[in-house]
């Protein structure tokens, strides 16, 4: 059975897509089977694979709608064991579309039912409307990319009170798999102060691996590579073969 991942914060820019790409990268490179799931109208995780956004045929939006078979929108990537199921823009109007549907927070879990990978990752977008309930209510596990910043503690109430209400309600084997930092710059105070403040609060649910600031990993995005195919001997290669790895420990 697929063992799905959640990479969530209603936050923008802590790093989710950076996360999902690299993370399934190494996954795939441990020998895994790895699908990941763009949840985001951005689009960025399709792109940040090399996958062309206007071309494609059919999307995640496609999958939740059940218009056809979840199998053929399934995309390769250049990673032997890595596929992704693609999304664009159409993606935007899903919110919407999905709130007269019956079953609305269920649709993404029934269209990956059909479906078996060693992981699937979820990237979800920066919101916690009815997409994030849709992965949350799919999956298994959830990840939290926090960013070393100031504001870094706001919203993780709320969000965590989102996940125990799903849990609750619509998916009660939701279970926290652990909080990364990301972003985090050894030389400031201020990263330290973070990961002390999150280390306080979430003790041994914050994941050992830090993920640092890295032109190469900023980078990789525009070539559509993962940061294994950009320049896998850099500090933030380093750090997400080493997450992939503690996720593989922490999800068994």
């Amino acid at each position: 059975m697929s063992k799905i991942i959640a990479i969530l914060n209603q936050k923008g820019g802590v790093g989710k897509t950076t996360t999902a790409i690299n993370a399934a990268a190494y996954l795939a490179k441990l020998g895994k089977s790895v699908l990941i799931v763009d949840l985001d109208p951005q689009g960025n995780a399709t792109s940040g694979l090399g996958i062309d956004k206007q071309s494609l045929d059919s999307t995640v939006y496609d999958a939740l709608f059940g218009a056809g078979s979840i199998a053929h929108m399934i995309k390769d990537t250049s990673h032997a064991g890595l596929h992704v199921l693609p999304t664009n823009s159409q993606l935007a109007a899903a919110e919407v579309d999905l709130a007269i549907e019956e079953r609305r927070e269920f649709r993404l879990k029934e269209a990956l039912d059909s479906i078996n990978y060693d992981y699937i990752l979820i990237d979800c977008p920066p919101s916690l409307g009815l997409l994030s309930i849709n992965a949350l209510t799919a999956a298994h596990l959830v990840l939290v990319p926090v960013q070393a910043e100031y504001y870094a503690l706001e919203g993780l109430g709320q969000l965590l009170d989102v996940i125990q209400r799903v849990r609750q309600g619509l998916n009660n084997n939701l279970e926290l798999l652990g909080i990364v930092m990301t972003m985090y710059d050894s030389r400031t105070s201020l990263s330290e102060q973070v990961m002390g403040e999150v280390k306080k609060h979430f003790g041994q649910k914050l994941f050992n691996t830090v993920i640092p600031r890295n032109v190469r990993l900023a980078e990789a995005p525009s070539f559509g590579r993962s940061i294994l195919e950009h320049d896998k001997w850099s500090k933030g290669a380093r750090s997400y073969k080493n997450l992939a790895k503690e996720i593989e420990e922490r999800a068994k």
